[in-house]
């Protein structure tokens, strides 16, 4: 096991993640990134240092944007980990990670936590057959190795990657069978009050529009306000069903992409026990941060969508202002020079923020398709359904980290990562008590699975 010490600990190296790094080894700091991949660029450009040609093309100009981005922390003084499962980050800024089999720990005075965004769950019934999987899933496989599906799709749910992905499948030549959009009327009811501040974001909504109308051009069937939505099978998936305006659809498909959005990843920040807010228009859990993206533990920052959804351009920015508060507080630059070159980042970054509000109220994932029902699958670790929670419920069981005692929920590989949010939802619903109130699991190190072996060390 090693030991060293650094000036600033990066964990992730997506868009927030290098420009931070880059941004501090400007102002003579000593960097590390940790980051888990096997090249940069996060999720939302990952591969992009590997991808031909022709993927990046394919995958679209705002993929290709990641290459600056990479070339940025290859030709910096910032040294970069990669293949490095970051398992433990402690309050007083130890990281340790696990890399080619050895534990190595870094001691630094300040951390920065760019674990960006994960999908948010979209329990159906049949959604854990196999033939089954994310959107979200199916373009890292595009991204990091050109794979896609062999026979037509069904693209389910809302947000813009479902739309993007479906855009992306018809450069890269994948047949899609429908799109299947669980958008309402009311939604675009509700975003509009939202919509003055959209459309000075003009450039995010054309590109949105843009997508959408090459999806049309394509002739393919599209379906909005869908509702009921489950998959058929019985080994696997057959079909996906749904129903519009109240008018039964069926689909014969084998292979369903489902997505309805993503949340911070907050595993980090949770097991730090820094303090969480229940995002109402988000609808999930963010960690509360000042300004600068630092937490209520001292010297630990969050910069990106692990602070709060905002995407990939927003995530730079507030990548290079988290480096600027580290700065601050390793007495690298006084306030009075942090809030000059703080000036064009802010009005960057909300620029980049203005479209926000009206995506999150569009594309609100519906209750439905958040809090399950009785028989279906709420954590597939444990294969604990959403009735059997709620009869944890009746007896006595107040929140997530009760529900582990009652059957086991949450305790699987993903250690919450794929049920946590599903969990919180499904206790408040049956208790009549808000999110809030009923809170998230309580995340403990290993954050990452490690075996006692390695652990143990040589």
């Amino acid at each position: 096991m090693s030991h060293s010490s650094v000036d600033v600990v990066v964990v992730g190296a997506g868009a927030a993640g290098i420009s931070g790094a880059v941004a501090l080894a400007e102002l003579g700091l000593h960097v590390v990134v940790l980051d888990e991949q096997g090249s940069p660029g996060g999720q939302i450009y990952r591969g992009i240092t590997l991808a031909p040609l022709s993927r990046r093309d394919m995958l679209g100009p705002d993929y290709a944007h990641g290459n600056e981005l990479a070339q940025a922390l290859a030709s910096s003084s910032v040294r970069y980990e990669k293949g490095a499962a970051v398992w433990q980050v402690t309050r007083e800024h130890e990281v340790s990670y696990l890399r080619e089999g050895r534990l190595h720990t870094l001691q630094a005075k300040a951390v920065l936590l760019a674990t960006g965004a994960m999908e948010r769950p979209f329990p159906i019934p049949g959604w854990t057959l196999p033939g089954v999987m994310s959107a979200g899933a199916a373009q890292i496989l595009l991204k990091s190795s050109g794979l896609a599906p062999s026979e037509p799709v069904v693209l389910a749910g809302c947000g813009p990657l479902l739309y993007l992905l479906g855009w992306q499948y018809l450069r890269a030549g994948v047949p899609i069978k429908a799109l299947v959009d669980t958008t309402r009327p009311d939604d675009y009811w509700r975003a509009r009050r939202h919509l003055f501040a959209a459309l000075r974001a003009w450039p995010y909504l054309r590109k949105g529009l843009e997508l959408m109308r090459s999806l049309r051009s394509a002739r393919i069937a599209h379906f909005t306000g869908a509702e009921q939505l489950a998959v058929e099978g019985d080994e696997a998936a057959r079909a996906l069903t749904f129903t519009v305006a109240g008018k039964a659809e069926r689909i014969a498909t084998r292979c369903v992409l489902l997505h309805q959005g993503v949340v911070p990843n907050i595993q980090f920040s949770q097991s730090l026990r820094a303090r969480h807010h229940w995002d109402v228009d988000q609808l999930c859990f963010s960690p509360v941060v000042d300004s600068w993206g630092e937490l209520d533990v001292a010297g630990v920052f969050v910069a990106g969508d692990g602070a709060g959804i905002g995407g990939a351009q927003a995530a730079a920015v507030q990548g290079q202002l988290a480096a600027l508060g580290i700065a601050v507080r390793l007495e690298k630059l006084s306030d009075a020079q942090r809030a000059f070159r703080a000036e064009a980042l802010r009005a960057r970054l909300a620029s980049n923020l203005r479209i926000r509000p009206f995506l999150d109220a569009l594309y609100q994932p519906k209750e439905a398709n958040r809090i399950p029902a009785d028989d279906v699958m709420v954590c597939r670790c444990e294969e604990v359904t959403a009735g059997e929670l709620r009869g944890f419920v009746a007896l006595g069981c107040t929140g997530p980290n009760q529900a582990k005692s009652f059957g086991r929920c949450g305790m699987g590989p993903c250690q919450g990562r794929m049920c946590g949010l599903t969990v919180t939802e499904v206790i408040a619903k049956a208790r009549g008590v808000s999110a809030s109130e009923v809170g998230y699991y309580r995340i403990r190190p290993p954050i990452k699975p490690i075996t006692l072996g390695e652990l143990a060390g040589d």
